[in-house]
């Protein structure tokens, strides 16, 4: 049966979701990529900067949207209202095909390879263990949104509560491998396509945002709660990222920080010693669960919202009698997200539409711009800056995907056929559900 969500999400839960999703495991490993990049530490910083004023620019846009659609959905409703239903059902289907599933995928492995470090796991066990890391996050999910959003208030206050951690003990012990470091020096020059390339790594770093959006239908007070939530979790996440990257280069020379695979690990262990691995593989784990259930717990929402407006199969609007979830669209994505998982492909997969995202938030953008004007509308969180801020986030984003496009034109081309091919697949289920109601009118 297709009914109401229950609103039992607060500030608290939905400012949990932001940080909790944003905040996983790429803090540990993006670090190294940008480095290599961007060979300084003033350039480390700048980069790092800048990709959360992106990202920040970009909550902010979200912020206008929710207070105008608050609605369960989030960005596709945003798409439907200031474009068109097609540009919605484009999002959805690139979601629950790569960039959404693709994500707990790989999530999932990324947590799983970190179980290795304490369990003895061979290639087919680590996709076991990301297998049942996505099943028992699922069901904790399907268990009720208020089951879930607790959940991920624990998780994201232990992974908080971690960064905060690593960054007090690499700056308290941290005074002698400081001390011992060579000059900090260029390596390279970076040029403004490394810098671009740079700002992507970063925002693949604080990547789900957005994704606070889409529970808007299970958020007390939502004109309110999503767009503060989204605010307070990109700073907190921000201040995090900034405090952990300083920490790494107070201690590692920036040639290792660039070569490094676990750079959170190899800065703890030059600090504490190498017993110390152990704790930081624990605390990447709590984060990829943290990530990994804010995730699960928002695409079903999507595709709920999708399928009550006839877009995709209508089962995917059943909400459970007792739990008050979206459970059928809950398992769908699981089960998707596993057989990414046992097939290994998520991987080309992911990286070749995780530009997309930035296309998609240009054209968010544009849209404000445009409802805006139609509605003649009065911006609340971007007033003091309007239109300068979403005009630039147009031209950023869209460099910055433009540049990722350059440099993997063939990677690109499939990613692009792969979201292309949401077209024909939408105008043949519009087709149908046109002649549905117009089968329906006439029996009437």
């Amino acid at each position: 049966m297709t009914a109401p969500l229950r609103r039992s999400m607060g500030l608290v839960h939905a400012a949990s979701m932001v940080v909790g999703i944003i905040l996983g495991a790429s803090i540990f490993i993006q670090p190294s990529e940008i480095t290599r990049l961007v060979p300084s530490v003033r350039g480390l910083i700048l980069v790092w900067l800048g990709a959360g004023a992106l990202t920040l620019v970009g909550a902010l846009v979200c912020a206008e949207l929710s207070a105008i659609f608050p609605s369960t959905g989030g960005v596709y409703v945003f798409f439907r209202q200031t474009f068109s239903p097609a540009v919605g059902f484009l999002w959805g289907w690139g979601m629950f095909w790569s960039m959404h599933s693709g994500i707990i995928a790989a999530i999932a492995v990324v947590l799983a390879r970190y179980v290795g470090y304490f369990l003895p796991l061979g290639e087919w066990g680590t996709r076991g263990v990301a297998v049942a890391a996505i099943v028992a996050l699922s069901w904790i999910n399907y268990l009720g949104v208020k089951s879930g959003s607790a959940v991920q208030v624990a998780l994201t206050a232990a992974k908080v509560a971690a960064v905060l951690a690593i960054a007090a003990a690499l700056f308290v012990f941290g005074r002698t491998a400081h001390a011992s470091l060579p000059p900090q020096g260029l390596t390279h020059a970076a040029s403004l396509a490394d810098f671009s390339l740079a700002i992507a790594a970063g925002l693949f770093a604080f990547g789900g945002w957005h994704m606070a959006t889409y529970a808007a239908g299970e958020t007390r007070d939502p004109e309110r709660t999503i767009p503060r939530a989204l605010l307070l979790g990109t700073l907190a996440v921000t201040a995090c990222y900034l405090l952990l990257n300083a920490g790494y280069v107070y201690v590692m020379p920036l040639a290792e920080v660039a070569r490094s695979q676990r750079v959170a690990a190899d800065a703890i262990s030059r600090v504490l010693g190498a017993s110390s691995a152990g704790a930081i593989a624990a605390v990447v784990v709590v984060s990829a669960m943290g990530a990994l259930n804010g995730i699960i717990l928002a695409g079903p929402r999507v595709y709920y919202a999708m399928a009550q407006d006839g877009l995709v199969f209508r089962w995917m609007a059943a909400v459970h009698s007792k739990k008050q979830t979206p459970h059928l669209a809950i398992a769908a994505q699981a089960l998707w997200a596993c057989a990414l998982v046992a097939t290994n492909s998520y991987r080309r997969l992911f990286t070749r539409v995780v530009y997309t995202e930035w296309l998609f938030f240009a054209l968010l953008a544009v849209g404000l711009l445009l409802l805006v004007r139609r509605r003649h509308h009065r911006p609340r969180y971007l007033s003091l800056a309007w239109p300068v801020l979403p005009v630039l986030f147009v031209f950023a984003s869209a460099a910055i995907a433009i540049n990722q496009i350059r440099a993997d034109p063939a990677g690109s081309a499939m990613g692009l056929g792969l979201l292309l091919l949401g077209l024909p697949v939408y105008f043949v289920w519009s087709r149908q559900l046109s002649t549905a109601k117009a089968a329906s009118h006439a029996d009437h």
